[in-house]
């Protein structure tokens, strides 16, 4: 811990000047998204002091008016004179553009923040910002109002401690929003909290009129990610498998569990940041497993008793819950997203260093590598089947769409940028949307027969369903592992189905289709659920349609002083409505009302439906429970 870290270290690579005309460029959007992005800029700062060894404590806090103010105990950003432009480091940190101690090796040997775009940039963005920082026995304070000093650095008296704190409120001229979810930003946190173990982490909501606080510490680091993970999955062994090792510079942590489900969840992380595309370190770690248990197979007994199946990555990775978490002091992400690590030296070590780990692990624990195996040569003959099943299906044309099935009522456009497809349950609805809807562009497709719980079936029973197969088919872009998203029939995927438990049910059991086999459908913003009225309201002969109960009485509080007697209908299902009622309500792009299914949080996502779709009926009586209270119309 001998490194320093003070004005000489705080590099100045360009001014601010652009960040407030193209904001876009440095936080991705002005939307949620970017307005959030400020407070993970702030966070990462301190995530960074925590990796160099000196903070342990994070707080943030939305305050009244979405006044964001973030606190930590690490050693507080140098205040002194910088040698070259000889004004304070902590206001050239906050006003210039790529200035930080990031780009110094003595400073932070390992930081997330270097592709980011730091504090400064927060404060170009931001109406009004303040920092405290305590450092060397004083407290110093500067002001910003939109990324410029109000006054030079002052000193505002003594401390007993370190750190620095960051106060702003994003800027009402540049983004859409203000209004920061306590929700998106605590899954962040607890994800920085698990990838960095043993910090403490807390987020507090100030606003009235529900105050909330949540703390987030685990010793456990990766190896409690994937327990959170694995909650509400069957886990066919007791604990993850852990491992933590380092080499050329490169740190690893690991763990990974397998479950008696058929999906594959690996999340990766690069500097604490989330490498959604992958990335050499996955591949290094896919190559590693599977060569591992490729040769514990070999010299097992199953490989006989199977008559030495061969065994894929696929099949190896069936069931498979994992967090991959890499240290790296020059990371090379591949576009600004950081959507993937670059780094081609760092497959060749993680892969090393997995197999001679996962080997030593197995030769410990051979009940654990037995129970894998076992599930890996089950994958294997399932794969076979679905092959079959495949070929089957491709002579019958389906996984391409060019053999469209029977009962899909296709619209005349060809363009798929302005298509959409209805899929509706049941016949006597699909029949009433054929005929309401736009031929041009909108297509219905009626479902009929069981629909299939994917989330307790491996693929080749998927490839069999008679209510999947043809979705599969009328989208043209296969399913599983060889989805394309870019060869969809139809950007708008709407799911119809009626306004009760069986109409959510399907909708939940779609979704979890989707979710599983077909995620870049939900990821590119392509599934839509429909919002279909829930009563009909006539007087005379004014109608009017609510969406639900608060509709309903805002509708029939303008009655309330009239004597004409008002009719109430309320709709069972899809099938009461005419083709007119049903264009006019839930089809016609001007008066409908549609929902836009997003993926905000992938981890909160494959735990919801792991609750709710999975083996266990205990973890989904309580979600239920949990949640009831949160719903105005519960309908059992």
């Amino acid at each position: 811990m001998q490194d320093s870290y003070s004005a000489e270290q705080i590099q100045v690579l360009k001014g601010l000047d652009a960040v407030r005309k193209r904001p876009g460029m440095y936080i991705g959007s002005t939307g949620v998204e970017g307005l959030h992005h400020l407070v993970y800029e702030i966070v990462d700062n301190s995530i960074d002091e925590s990796l160099a060894g000196y903070c342990r404590n994070i707080r943030v806090v939305i305050e009244k008016g979405d006044i964001i103010c973030v606190r930590d105990d690490g050693r507080g950003i140098p205040v002194d004179e910088h040698p070259i432009e000889k004004v304070s480091a902590l206001e050239i940190v906050l006003t210039r553009l790529h200035a930080g101690g990031k780009f110094d090796k003595n400073s932070y040997k390992v930081s997330g923040g270097l592709h980011g775009v730091g504090v400064s940039v927060v404060n170009a963005l931001s109406s009004w910002c303040a920092v405290e920082v305590h450092r060397d026995n004083k407290i110093y304070f500067q002001e910003y109002k939109r990324g410029i000093p109000v006054k030079p650095v002052e000193l505002k008296g003594n401390s007993g401690s370190t750190g620095t704190i960051v106060r702003f409120k994003a800027d009402e001229e540049i983004f859409e929003t203000i209004e920061y979810s306590f929700d998106i930003l605590s899954n962040r946190l607890r994800e920085l909290a698990f990838l960095n173990k043993g910090i403490k982490i807390t987020i507090a909501d100030e606003r009235i009129p529900i105050k909330r606080e949540r703390e987030y510490q685990f010793e456990g680091g990766v190896k409690s990610f994937v327990e959170y993970l694995s909650e509400n999955k069957d886990p066919i062994h007791a604990e993850p498998v852990y491992i933590e090792a380092k080499r050329d510079n490169v740190e690893l942590e690991i763990a990974l569990s397998y479950n008696n489900g058929y999906s594959e969840q690996i999340y990766s992380y690069v500097n604490n940041i989330n490498t959604r595309e992958g990335g050499t370190h996955l591949a290094g770690f896919k190559a590693g497993l599977t060569r591992t248990i490729n040769d514990f197979y070999k010299k097992s007994p199953l490989s006989k008793k199977s008559g030495s199946i061969p065994l894929s990555g696929d099949d190896v990775r069936e069931g498979i819950t994992a967090v991959i978490s890499i240290k790296v002091p020059e990371p090379q992400f591949e576009g600004q997203t950081k959507g993937k690590l670059g780094n081609s030296e760092v497959k060749g070590i993680v892969e090393s260093l997995i197999n001679e780990h996962l080997t030593t692990y197995f030769e410990e624990y051979p009940k654990v590598v037995d129970k894998i195996l076992e599930k890996t040569v089950s994958a294997a003959k399932a794969r076979l089947a679905a092959r079959k099943a495949r070929d089957l299906s491709r002579r019958k044309n389906f996984l391409e769409g060019s053999g469209l099935p029977g009962k899909l009522a296709d619209c005349s456009e060809k363009d798929p940028s302005l298509c959409e497809i209805y899929i509706v349950e049941g016949d006597s609805a699909g029949g009433s949307a054929k005929q309401g809807r736009d031929r041009n562009f909108q297509a219905i497709l009626p479902l009929w027969g069981k629909m299939l719980n994917v989330e307790k079936t491996r693929m080749d029973k998927v490839l069999a369903n008679e209510k999947l197969q043809p979705i599969i088919s009328s989208l043209g872009a296969s399913v599983g592992k060889e989805f394309d998203v870019s060869k969809i029939r139809y950007h708008k995927v709407i799911i119809m189905a009626d306004a009760d438990v069986d109409g959510s049910h399907i909708r939940t059991l779609l979704l979890t289709f989707f979710f599983r086999y077909m995620p870049e459908l939900i990821e590119n913003g392509h599934v839509y659920l429909a919002m279909p009225p829930l009563y009909k309201i006539s007087r005379g002969k004014e109608i009017y349609y609510a969406y639900d109960e608060s509709d309903r009485d805002d509708i029939l509080s303008k009655f309330a002083s009239e004597s004409d007697k008002v009719n109430i209908q309320r709709y069972k299902g899809l099938g009461e409505m005419n083709p007119e009622q049903l264009w006019e309500t839930t089809m016609n792009p001007d008066t409908r009302n549609i929902m836009q299914v997003k993926l905000e949080d992938e981890v909160e996502a494959d735990r919801m439906f792991s609750t709710l779709m999975g083996e266990h009926v205990e973890p989904r009586r309580k979600f239920i429970e949990d949640n009831a209270l949160l719903v105005s119309n519960l309908d059992v």
